[in-house]
């Protein structure tokens, strides 16, 4: 069995979508590098621009 590392310990990048940043995960070892987004739901939201407004902004005016 591996060695435990503490969260701290992984890199991090910032998402591409929503400026969060996010930690290293397991199932992204072999990808790490194309890595941009911090979850599914940034993805498919990469069209509207790193500012994240969208719709649910437009409609609070």
């Amino acid at each position: 069995m591996g060695r435990m590392r503490r969260k701290g310990d992984l890199p991090t990048k910032t998402c591409a979508m929503c400026g969060r940043p996010f930690a290293w995960r397991k199932k992204w070892a072999d990808s790490w590098d194309e890595v941009r987004y911090c979850s599914e739901r940034c993805r498919p939201n990469r069209a509207r621009g790193a500012d994240g407004a969208g719709a649910a902004a437009d409609a609070k005016d």
